[in-house]
C-alpha cells in the first residue's frame, strides 16, 4: 500500500507542476502561491479514482483522504508517515510533524481569506442579504437587519436605481455606526442577464385577492393602502408590498380606524373596506374580506364619519392606476416567439374554444443572444419552470415550442429568466450598463459581484475596469451560473484570487437549469471541494429559506438545505416580507450546525441520549 500511495503522490506532484506552470502568470501577489499550489495538487489527486485505496486505508484505521481539500499533499504525507510508522520506522523519520504543521497552516488560509473578503471573523458563517427597494426609505428595516446579523448587504444592480442605492448605502452606514456592527456592501453587477423584456400593459384593474382554505373560507382579509399623495395606485408586488389605491387627499384625511368604506366593484358586487390604521398623512391601511375588481373611478362611500360636512364629501372616486403588464399563457405543445425587437410583447389571441389564433410574443433583453442560438437547442423560462425547444431562428427571433408546462398552463410576463444550456453563448461579461453602475459603485462599494462569468478572461476585464476607477483593492465575487463557468472554474479562481480578496457565489438557481436539477447536489458539492482546496470562500445562494422569507411558511426541504449551508463561508438570503424573521431562523440553524459540521468533517460533540 505504501508503494501505491507513493506513486499517487508522485503523480499529484507532476500534475501540480504542470498546472502551476500554466497559472503562474496570473498570480499577481506572492501570498496566494501556497493556495494555488494546493488547488493544483488537489486537482491532481482527484484525477484518480481513489475508492479502492480509500477502502484499504479505512480498514487499517488511517485517513481515507476524504478530507484532504485544504491540504492535499500534506494529507498524503501524513498517510505515508503513518504507513512508515506501522512498518516499524522510527517516529523522527516519518515526517508526521511536518505534515501536521502544513495541514494546520493551510487550513488557516481559508479562514484568513474569508476574513480579508468580508472583514469579519473568518471562523463564522457570514450572512448576506439582498436589499429590497424598501431599504432605501425604511431605515428601521436596515437597522433590524444589522441587529439580526447581516454581515454583508447585497445591492442588486439589475434592480432599482442609483438614487435608491445611495439611500440604501446611507442607511447601512448610519445603522452600522448606531449598532456598532460592521457590514460590507456588495454591488452585484447585473451582467448580460437573459430575461424576458417588457409587455404591453394589461387592463388598469386592481384585483383584490383573498387567501382561502380548501373549503373556501377566508384565511385572512386582504390588506391594501389608500394613497392620497396623488401618485397612481398599483398592484401588490412579488416581494409582498401591499397594493395601493389612489384617492383624494382631502377625503383621506377624514378616515379613522374602525370606519367602513363601501363600493361596488366591476362585477357590480357590494364590497367593503375596513379602515385599520393611519400610516402617515397620506397613507391609510385598510382590509377587505372579499375579493374584488376595481377600476379608476370606482365610487367609495365612507360610513361612520363624524364630520359635519355634506354627505357628498363622504364620497370619493378612486384615482389613476398603473396597469400591470399583460401576461402570456403557455401550454404544452404551443408556441412562443422570443423577439429580437425590443418593442413590448403581447399576449396570445385565442378563439372562443381557447385555441390560439396568433401566438404570444415577448422580447429578449439581450438581442445579441440570437447569434448563438440554433434550431433544436433547449430553452428554459422562469428559472426552469417552462421547458422549450427552439424550432426556428429567423429575422423576427426564436420560435419556441413549449415542451413542459403545467396542464392548466403557466403564465409569463416581463423580467423572467431565460436559459439556453445547450448554446455556446459568447456574451461580454460587462455591459454598458454594468460600466455605468461600476462608476457609481466605485464611491460606495466594499465588494463587487460579477454576474454571468464564463471564463478567466472575464475576471481580467473586470480588473482592468477596477484599475481605471482606482478601486482595484476591492474584493470581487464571481457568480457561477453557467456550464461554461463550471468547466472553467479553476482558471476563474486563479485569475480572481491571484489578484486579491476573492469569493465564489454558487448561483444554484441558474446553475440547476443549466446542468439539470438532478445534478445540482453533486455539482454544488464538487464546487465546495474545489473552493476549499483553493482556500476561497463560498457564498451559498439562491432560494435559501425562500418560502419562509416570502410567505412565512418554511418547508422541511428548505430547512435541511439551510442546514447544509453551514459548509459555505457565507449564506445569501433574498428579499421578502419576512426576511428579518428568516435571518433569525438561519442564525439559529447555523449556530446549531456549527457544533455538528466543519466543512466535510463531522464534529462529535456529546449527545444527551
Amino acid at each position: 500500500m505504501m508503494i501505491q500511495v507513493n506513486q499517487l503522490r508522485d503523480s499529484v506532484i507532476e500534475t501540480q507542476q504542470v498546472l502551476l506552470a500554466e497559472w503562474n502568470r496570473f498570480l499577481h501577489h506572492d501570498k496566494y502561491q501556497t493556495s494555488a499550489a494546493n488547488l493544483a495538487a488537489y486537482i491532481g489527486l482527484r484525477r484518480h479514482d481513489l475508492r479502492d485505496l480509500q477502502t484499504q486505508l479505512t480498514h487499517i484505521g488511517l485517513s481515507s483522504l476524504g478530507r484532504s481539500e485544504a491540504h492535499a499533499l500534506a494529507t498524503l504525507d501524513a498517510v505515508l508517515g503513518a504507513l512508515k510508522l506501522m512498518s516499524g520506522a522510527a517516529v523522527e523519520n516519518c515526517g508526521l510533524t511536518a505534515a501536521r504543521l502544513n495541514m494546520q497552516q493551510q487550513q488557516q488560509l481559508l479562514v484568513q481569506h474569508t476574513s480579508e473578503l468580508f472583514k469579519q471573523d473568518g471562523h463564522t458563517t457570514v450572512l448576506m442579504v439582498t436589499l429590497p427597494v424598501e431599504a432605501a426609505d425604511n431605515y428601521t428595516l436596515i437597522h433590524e437587519m444589522l441587529v439580526s446579523g447581516m454581515g454583508c448587504a447585497r445591492i442588486n444592480c439589475a434592480h432599482d436605481n442609483a438614487a435608491q442605492w445611495l439611500k440604501m448605502v446611507d442607511n447601512i452606514r448610519h445603522a452600522s455606526k448606531e449598532t456598532g456592527r460592521h457590514c460590507q456592501i456588495l454591488f452585484d453587477l447585473g451582467g448580460p442577464k437573459l430575461r424576458t423584456g417588457a409587455m404591453m400593459p394589461g387592463p388598469a384593474i386592481l384585483h383584490i385577492k383573498i387567501q382561502r382554505d380548501e373549503y373556501g373560507h377566508t384565511l385572512q382579509p386582504a390588506s391594501l393602502i389608500l394613497d392620497g399623495s396623488t401618485n397612481p395606485g398599483y398592484a401588490a408586488t412579488p416581494e409582498g408590498a401591499p397594493a395601493r389605491l389612489s384617492v383624494p387627499a382631502k377625503w383621506l384625511r377624514q378616515l379613522k380606524p374602525g370606519q367602513r368604506i363601501s363600493f361596488r366593484d366591476l362585477r357590480k358586487r357590494k364590497r367593503e373596506f375596513l379602515v385599520s390604521q393611519r400610516l402617515s398623512a397620506t397613507e391609510v391601511s385598510v382590509t377587505c374580506k372579499e375579493g374584488a375588481y376595481l377600476a379608476p373611478g370606482t365610487v367609495l362611500k365612507l360610513h361612520g364619519g363624524t364630520s359635519s360636512h355634506k354627505a357628498l364629501e363622504h364620497t370619493a372616486l378612486s384615482g389613476d392606476f398603473i396597469a400591470p403588464p399583460a401576461h402570456i399563457l403557455l401550454k404544452q405543445g404551443e408556441t412562443l416567439l422570443l423577439t429580437r425587437a425590443q418593442t413590448p410583447g403581447q399576449a396570445e389571441t385565442r378563439d372562443k374554444t381557447g385555441d390560439i389564433i396568433t401566438p404570444g410574443h415577448i422580447p429578449c433583453t439581450e438581442p445579441a443572444v440570437f447569434d448563438f442560438l440554433r434550431a433544436g437547442q433547449a430553452a428554459w423560462i422562469d428559472d426552469g419552470r417552462i421547458a422549450c425547444l427552439i424550432k426556428q431562428i429567423d429575422e423576427h427571433g426564436a420560435w419556441l415550442h413549449i415542451t413542459q408546462a403545467r396542464a392548466s398552463g403557466d403564465k409569463i410576463g416581463p423580467d423572467k429568466g431565460l436559459n439556453f444550456p445547450n448554446s455556446a453563448l459568447d456574451l461580454p461579461a460587462l455591459s454598458k450598463k454594468d460600466l455605468q453602475d461600476l462608476d457609481f459603485a466605485a464611491h460606495y462599494a466594499d465588494l463587487i459581484g460579477l454576474s454571468f462569468v464564463q471564463r478567466g478572461e472575464d475576471l481580467d476585464l473586470l480588473q482592468t475596469e477596477l484599475e481605471k476607477r482606482k478601486i482595484s483593492h476591492l474584493g470581487v465575487i464571481a457568480k457561477i451560473e453557467t456550464r461554461a463557468a463550471l468547466k472553467n472554474l479553476p482558471e476563474i479562481i486563479i485569475r480572481g484570487a491571484g489578484r486579491g480578496a476573492f469569493g465564489i457565489m454558487i448561483a444554484r438557481g441558474d446553475l440547476a437549469v443549466e446542468i439539470g436539477y438532478e445534478r445540482l447536489a453533486e455539482i454544488q458539492e464538487e464546487m465546495l471541494w474545489l473552493c476549499e482546496a483553493a482556500h476561497v470562500p463560498v457564498i451559498w445562494a439562491t432560494q435559501v429559506l425562500e418560502s419562509l422569507i416570502k410567505q412565512n411558511l418554511p418547508s422541511r426541504a428548505e430547512i435541511t438545505d439551510a442546514a447544509m449551508s453551514v459548509r459555505a463561508e457565507c449564506v445569501m438570503l433574498n428579499k421578502g416580507s419576512f426576511v428579518v424573521h428568516g435571518m433569525t431562523v438561519i442564525n439559529d440553524i447555523l449556530s446549531r450546525m456549527h457544533g455538528h459540521l466543519d466543512k466535510k468533517t463531522a464534529q462529535y460533540r456529546a449527545l444527551h441520549w
